[in-house]
This record gives C-alpha cells, sequence and structure tokens, in this order.
C-alpha cells in the first residue's frame, strides 16, 4: 500500500524536500515510535485528540496495555535538524487555521498542491519518502477545515494505522534477514511441506514433523518462537473462531510445553479473560484470504504465558490449511516489538504454488 487514498497527484513541497537521498543522513529513532508535527493549539484540541486514539490506540493481544505506536507531539517552530531525521514522521494541518504553527506547515506546500486540495475535497494525504534521513516515511494529512481532516482520519483510521505497520515490517524485513539464513531450513520446508518461510539467523529448530515445525530463538530476555501447522482443509467452517482455537489447543496439546517429559504442561489458548478476549479479523494475507488471530497462550499448569499472532489460510493446489503462528515468553517486559517482529516473518511465508524455483 503506497498511498493511504488513491492520490492523482504528488504534493510538491516548497520548502522541506531535500535533493539527493544518497547524500541524507540514516533515519533514527525506536521502532514504533512516530513524531506529529502540528500547530499546538490544534494538538490540544479535538485534531490532536483523534490523532492521538489512532495511533495509541492499545495493540490487541498483549498482556498489559501497550500502544500501537508510541506518538511524540513536536511544535512546528521546534522541528530541529535531529527531530527531522526521525523515522516516522507525520505533518498535520487544516487551512483554516491562522496561527504560527500551522502557517509553517502550509508554507511548505506549493501554490499548485494547493489549487489540486482545493479542487478536490477527498485528497487528505500523501506520503513521500526520505525526505530528511534515509529510509524515512513521512506523511502529510491535510484539509480546508478542521472538522473534515478530523472525519478523514476517523474514515480511515485502520488504513492509517496499517500504512505505517507496513512500513515498519519492512523495515524489520531488511534488518532481519541481512545476515545468512539458517543452513537447511527453506530446502526442508520446500521439500517436507511444500511452503517456504524465511527464518532469521538465530533461530534453531526446535522439532520437526509431518505436520509440524517448530522453530524458535531463546535469548537472554526473551524466548521468540515460529510454528507451522497443517491439516486437510475440508470447509469454510474450519476458518470460525471456536474452529481455530481448537485446531490451535490441538497442536500446542501435542507438540509444544514448558517440560516435554511433563504432559501436564502443554500450551493452550487463554480464553478465561474477558478483557483480553481473542480476537480475529478476515485480512488479505500476501494477496490471499486469511484470518489473523491475536491473543494469549498460557501453560495447562499455569506457570508460564504471553503473547500469540497467528495467520491461517488455504493452500489450494494441497487443499491443505496452514496455521502458522509466532509466540513469546517475555514476563515483565514490553512486547509489542516482538510480536511485531513475529509478524514480519509470518508475512514471507509462501504456499506451494508461490515458491520461487531453486
Amino acid at each position: 500500500m503506497k498511498y493511504i487514498i488513491p492520490v492523482l497527484f504528488s504534493v510538491l513541497l516548497a520548502a522541506c524536500v531535500e535533493p539527493g537521498s544518497e547524500n541524507l543522513p540514516p533515519s533514527s529513532g525506536r521502532p514504533g515510535d512516530i513524531f506529529l508535527i502540528m500547530d499546538s493549539a490544534q494538538w490540544k484540541g479535538p485534531l490532536g485528540r483523534t490523532l492521538d486514539s489512532v495511533f495509541s490506540a492499545e495493540m490487541e493481544g498483549l498482556p498489559r496495555k501497550e500502544a500501537i505506536f508510541h506518538m511524540r507531539w513536536i511544535d512546528p517552530r521546534k522541528l530541529n535538524s535531529v527531530l527531522k531525521q526521525r523515522r516516522n514522521l507525520i505533518f498535520a494541518v487544516s487551512f483554516d487555521q491562522k496561527a504560527a504553527g500551522a502557517r509553517q506547515i502550509r508554507a511548505t506546500f506549493t501554490p499548485e498542491s494547493l489549487e489540486k486540495i482545493n479542487a478536490d475535497p477527498n485528497l487528505f494525504s500523501q506520503n513521500v519518502q526520505n525526505v530528511f534521513a534515509k529510509n524515512q516515511e513521512v506523511l502529510f494529512l491535510f484539509a480546508q477545515t478542521e472538522e473534515a481532516l478530523i472525519k478523514h482520519i476517523q474514515a480511515n483510521r485502520v488504513k492509517l494505522v496499517e500504512f505505517f505497520n507496513l512500513r515498519e515490517r519492512e523495515r524489520l524485513t531488511q534488518s532481519l534477514f541481512r545476515a545468512a539464513q539458517p543452513q537447511g531450513i527453506l530446502p526442508m520446508l520446500r521439500k517436507e511441506f511444500n511452503c517456504e518461510l524465511k527464518i532469521p539467523f538465530g533461530y534453531e529448530v526446535a522439532q520437526q514433523e509431518p505436520d509440524f515445525f517448530w522453530a524458535r530463538q531463546i535469548n537472554a530476555h526473551d524466548d521468540k518462537d515460529i510454528f507451522i501447522a497443517r491439516k486437510k482443509y475440508t470447509s469454510q467452517t474450519q476458518f470460525a473462531k471456536d474452529s481455530l482455537i481448537a485446531f490451535r489447543d490441538a497442536i500446542c496439546k501435542k507438540y509444544l510445553f514448558e517440560d516435554p517429559d511433563r504432559l501436564e504442561t502443554h500450551l493452550l489458548t487463554e480464553t478465561t479473560v474477558p478483557y483480553k478476549p481473542v480476537i480475529t479479523r478476515e485480512i488479505s494475507f500476501n494477496k490471499k484470504y486469511a484470518v489473523e488471530m491475536r491473543g494469549l497462550w498460557k501453560t495447562n499448569n499455569l506457570t508460564m504465558g504471553g503473547p500469540f499472532i497467528s495467520f491461517i489460510f488455504v493452500d489450494e493446489p494441497q487443499g491443505m490449511l496452514y496455521y502458522i503462528e509466532g509466540f513469546t515468553f517475555c514476563p515483565g517486559k514490553d512486547q509489542r516489538e516482538i510480536i511485531r517482529e513475529l509478524e514480519t516473518i509470518l508475512y514471507t511465508f509462501k504456499t506451494s504454488n508461490e515458491i520461487t524455483p531453486a
């Protein structure tokens, strides 16, 4: 997704795009950070509250409250060279505002751009990459009135969040797979499972069965796990939430334990906490129908637990239902970025008809 909405023109920026991206410094900042540049009056008013509710909303499926993004407001008049180099920037302005900060952002638009915006009230966004730094994403949000901009943002809140989620996944893909992948895993998955999944350096195969594959990375502070499970596809009812939880629990009870010598320590899905429900939603996963599931897991003896994210879809040529999941054990620590990393790995999955010939 390159643009939030179909944009029929490029916003020409009069005062901010620096020529020659090859000469720019690298972008800075932590994954999941967004810096919002807007006038102080609008930040303290309805527009600021709306943007904060979109990007600082709680990420689903985590054991404790964590925002989808960590958003920080910056007054346009205090936007120095260091802040300009942050990885994710949003400039927001409505043209009915006359305060100094709003005027400063408006000045970045050329007269030609303003004419095109005036001519089409449906246009409200434009993204530009590598404006002040390499590997940077800058999003401009604009409208003639604050009320109109708020309506656009509310109507497109899911797309706005997914836009930056996608950009963070792209960056993570670059960093996770910069080093060589563990040898032997990719050829084995092609041969035994008729699929592909990129596994980053540092992960090791924990178990391999005809219907199950498990890789994990154990660090001093966290345990990151990826697994693939599959079975014959029979009907669309297999995508129902209860069916997916039952399938997940059957796989966990068969293969995943805190201690393999103690069968009562198997993993299962946490479904007993009302304020932390398992969430499912229909999505397009690499251009095919899928269901995304997020929630919490626990061990049957209640000694361990954590969040998971999974995707479920059909490999039509094989007639197989695939369930792929990432879960982590990282007690007492923030886990948003771990789940985002596991999600990035899962998105490298390819079904049999998508495999690149060796």
